[in-house]
């Protein structure tokens, strides 16, 4: 396979920049994903690189070759398309074997290789079927295995699940880190969607407006990222805005509506420094707890807040509790249906499992804020406090 270098990559229309100043370097083999909001630039970028667009400035490189005035066709790569771009006319085996046509191989070789790659796919039955015979993930895998059989240097593919069903996705998503993983590819996956991201690259590039936010691994990036944008992208982030005090020797955040939040100790000599900054907290809604006594069973730092709830979301392992905190800042908790919780509401104990419990009006609820797990951003950039 090979490696894909992105240096300082441009795309323009009209003097409206696109893509700006991306750089990027994908090892061999490697199953990165790029992601991020509806119009970022991620489809762009894919296309530039297959040959598709053309780059305002820049260098595409694959495989250590230069590729900016390359044509498609002898890029060497492979693309899957959202929408699968199957010729309805054709079979299966057809639609498989049609770029090798193209390429004049020899009808055994091609025989030799659709063969090969639709048992791969679990496609070997349905090889004389035509598209309009197919089911949805059928058509993918079809889509996928016309990619296969070219035995490509790099893999591009641009959404390819997002007209499948909830369940079929996570199907094909097993399928698809199997399928890299049997093949050694080179792959490059676009998506929106935040979970597919997560669960399948080995890496994620974050972009926004057409610039790169943060290039990571999954885990990292949700534990660790670079700004704002980025936290709220990959999971949700509870926040609150404030100014930078001193508190008694202890970090703290004051809000305009008078709330108090405690920091971190390692942000004592950066509170002093920059005592009046506005700066931006943000925690997951893991980091909430009601389940006060497991805190302090382990030893955790935390601070008690009473938060009013007014919605809670039932999701069979854990329930997801929707509260304001004050007069105007909405939070969401997180508490699996087996914590304990009892004596946390100011009418008695609570159980996640039912709603009565927690709509109550004007009801309050305990949480914990595990206060290590708080990620401080600067309130003008939002990008990352780090210290």
């Amino acid at each position: 396979m090979a490696n894909v270098t992105l240096r300082d990559v441009n795309k323009s229309y009209d003097k409206i920049p696109i893509i700006q100043d991306v750089s990027l370097a994908i090892s061999d083999r490697e199953f990165i994903v790029l992601v991020g909001p509806s119009g970022c630039g991620k489809t762009t970028l894919l296309r530039m690189i297959a040959g598709l667009e053309d780059i305002t400035a820049g260098e595409i490189s694959i495989d250590d070759t230069v590729v900016n005035d390359v044509s498609p066709k002898d890029r060497d790569i492979a693309m899957v398309f959202q929408n699968y771009a199957l010729y309805p006319h054709m079979t299966v085996y057809d639609n498989m074997a049609f770029g090798l046509k193209m390429r004049k191989t020899p009808k055994n070789l091609i025989q030799e290789k659709v063969k090969a790659t639709a048992e791969i796919l679990d496609l070997s039955q349905l090889l004389k079927r035509k598209p309009k015979q197919l089911s949805g993930g059928q058509r993918q895998r079809v889509a996928l295995g016309r990619a296969i059989v070219r035995n490509p240097k790099v893999f591009l593919m641009d959404e390819p699940l997002s007209n499948l069903d909830a369940k079929l996705r996570v199907q094909m998503r097993r399928e698809l880190i199997t399928l890299h993983k049997s093949l050694n590819a080179t792959t490059i996956y676009v998506t929106h969607d935040r979970i597919e991201a997560m669960t399948m690259g080995d890496r994620i590039v974050i972009l926004n407006q057409g610039k790169i936010q943060q290039v990571d691994t999954p885990l990292n990036t949700y534990r660790d990222p670079n700004n704002k944008f980025v936290a709220d992208f990959v999971g949700h982030l509870n926040t609150v805005s404030g100014i930078l005090e001193d508190l008694d020797n202890q970090p703290v955040l004051k809000s305009e509506g008078g709330i108090v939040i405690h920091l971190p100790e390692n942000f004592k000599d950066f509170t002093k420094n920059n005592t009046g900054k506005l700066v931006l907290i943000g925690f997951r809604p893991e980091h909430l707890t009601p389940d006060l006594n497991r805190l302090v069973r382990e030893n955790i730092p935390f601070q008690p807040l009473m938060i009013t709830p007014y919605h809670t979301e039932q999701l069979g392992n854990e329930t997801h509790i929707h509260g304001y905190f004050g007069d105007t800042v909405s939070w969401i908790s997180r508490a699996t249906n087996t914590e304990d919780v009892d004596g946390n509401t100011e009418n008695g104990p609570w159980n996640p499992c039912h709603d009565d419990d927690v709509e109550t009006p004007r009801s309050q609820l305990k949480l914990g804020l595990q206060i290590n797990q708080i990620l401080l951003f600067d309130g003008s950039t939002e990008q990352r406090i780090r210290v």
